[in-house]
């Protein structure tokens, strides 16, 4: 897909800061801001993605991140340093009452020339909210927008929400043009969005060509474009870090991180976890008796020194310790069945390539299942080839990775999208009242501290099921090319370069 050169129209705006009470300690790198010569043209940065897209570069699903790591996409918020809700297309914002929030805009423009309005927003907003399925930011959550004045924005939730803010920092909640939203209900982020870089070509699902868009509120970027290639394998993007074939490698695979210069390695503790999900809703693990059996024969010692090469930490719940409050508040697992035999028991069991080290995890996993008694069967795919068939209960048994924070920043969100009955990542598909009940109870609290004890409730409640086997939470290893500045090392994965990213 291409796009004509004529729609860029620039401009220049404003950039303002806020921010509220962190609900995460942590921080981040993100390197050097717009220099006041940035007007210069600059290099284009060369960049490897692990992750191609998915669904069309629809905002809604996988590809959500991708748009955002790459600064195409920016919503009302967005996290700071210490996983608070902070300004981007809203400048402030103020709760009116338990459901209404007042958001003020801040004068952007989106890279079709068109402003960003509150009705602009308002739409974009009734877009996600009526899309199918839900993006994971508003999985439970009803809501509705409308403009308030030239740049007011009111925003309505059916049950109170403490954490709006947090939850419009999603990159699914992404802000489009009103081109961006198509009759067939396919929606282009290509042109209408708008961060620092726009795309201007996509080449299938292996590359992709993006320009700066000098009309960004937040100043010119120092990079004239990016040019970026979709490399599932590990080792290659490694090789064409080490090779001098890109500037940036996400993701470098452990095995891989000895071999790259030291200067050129970036390692940042991450908010995922990688875990064992088994399918409750059918199958041999609908009888939680033999998840117990599954949970019992799993050992996660030897996964992060083994398998992740010590850039790993042990798992112990479903947040780790990137978030450095649960340790702190965590509860020992409630109403867990006693193990039943595994004897014979088939299953099939599956994962994804494009990190590296899930399959050799999955391949730990299975010859530990079958010394229990299990009967295994080893599915591996690319992840665009297996996210539907996970979602629809196609597998027994799945390994993941899943970053705990990246859909809101909010703790609590990701228990509801991928624990609750109606969540729309249940890839456990889980549907257990208790758990329903006590992630309900932590929506419903407003203080940060007694948020995150009715967070660790929750999360007691959810292991007790066994739907979900934490096995290691990880640390990420970014590959730099010298001379690169400004590479924004994200604890919650949602950014990876920005308009101080240069070389």
């Amino acid at each position: 897909m291409r796009v004509p050169r004529s729609r860029l129209r620039p401009r220049s705006r404003l950039l303002a800061a806020a921010l509220l009470a962190p609900l995460l300690a942590g921080c981040f790198a993100a390197g050097d801001g717009p220099s006041p010569d940035d007007a210069k043209d600059g290099s284009r940065l060369r960049v490897a993605l692990a992750f191609p897209p998915a669904e069309n570069l629809s905002p809604y699903g996988a590809d959500a991140t991708l748009l955002s790591r790459l600064g195409v996409t920016e919503g009302l918020t967005s996290l700071d340093a210490n996983g608070a809700a902070a300004p981007a297309l809203a400048e402030s914002w103020r709760r009116e009452n338990a459901r209404t929030w007042k958001f003020t805009l801040r004068e952007a423009t989106f890279q079709d020339g068109t402003d960003v309005t509150p009705a602009a927003v308002a739409a974009a907003l009734g877009h996600a909210a009526e899309a199918e399925p839900a993006p994971a930011a508003l999985s439970g959550v009803a809501l509705t927008a409308e403009a308030d004045g030239a740049r007011g924005l009111r925003i309505t939730t059916s049950e109170p929400d403490p954490v709006l803010p947090l939850r419009l920092s999603s990159p699914s909640l992404a802000v489009l043009s009103a081109k961006a939203y198509r009759e067939d209900g396919r929606v282009d982020p290509v042109g209408t969005a708008t961060g620092p870089f726009e795309i201007t070509e996509v080449t299938g699902s292996s590359a992709a060509a993006l320009d700066r868009f000098d009309d960004y509120w937040g100043g010119r970027a120092q990079a004239a474009g990016i040019d970026a290639r979709f490399i599932a394998d590990g080792t290659a993007r490694a090789n064409a870090l080490r090779t001098g074939e890109v500037d940036i490698a996400e993701a470098v695979p452990v095995a891989q991180a000895a071999t790259l210069e030291e200067a050129t390695r970036r390692e940042t503790a991450t908010t995922r976890t990688t875990s064992l999900l088994l399918n409750t809703a059918s199958g041999p693990f609908e009888d939680p008796r033999v998840r117990a059996a599954a949970r019992r024969a799993v050992d996660t010692s030897v996964l992060a020194e083994d398998v992740y090469e010590g850039h790993a930490d042990p798992g112990a719940g479903i947040y780790g310790p990137a978030v450095t409050w649960a340790e702190g508040k965590r509860t020992e697992p409630v109403g867990r069945a006693r193990p039943g035999g595994a004897e014979g028991t088939a299953i099939t069991l599956a994962t994804y390539d494009n990190r590296p080290e899930l399959p050799e995890v999955a391949q730990v996993i299975e010859r530990q299942l079958r010394k229990a008694g299990f009967t295994v069967k080893l599915e591996v795919r690319e992840y665009s080839r297996l996210e539907s068939d996970a979602l629809a209960g196609k597998f027994d048994a799945v390994v993941l990775a899943r970053n705990t924070l990246l859909d809101t920043g909010d703790p609590v969100a990701v228990l509801s999208g991928d624990y609750t009955c109606d969540g729309g990542y249940n890839i456990a598909q889980l549907c257990d009242k208790a758990v329903d009940r006590a992630v309900a109870a932590a929506e419903q609290t407003a203080d940060p501290g007694k948020r995150q004890d009715a967070a660790m409730a929750a999360e007691a409640a959810i292991l007790g099921t066994d739907a979900v086997v934490p096995l290691v939470h990880q640390r990420v290893v970014t590959g730099v090319g010298a001379g690169v500045r400004g590479v924004l090392l994200d604890p919650y994965e949602r950014v990876l370069v920005g308009t101080g990213t240069r070389r």
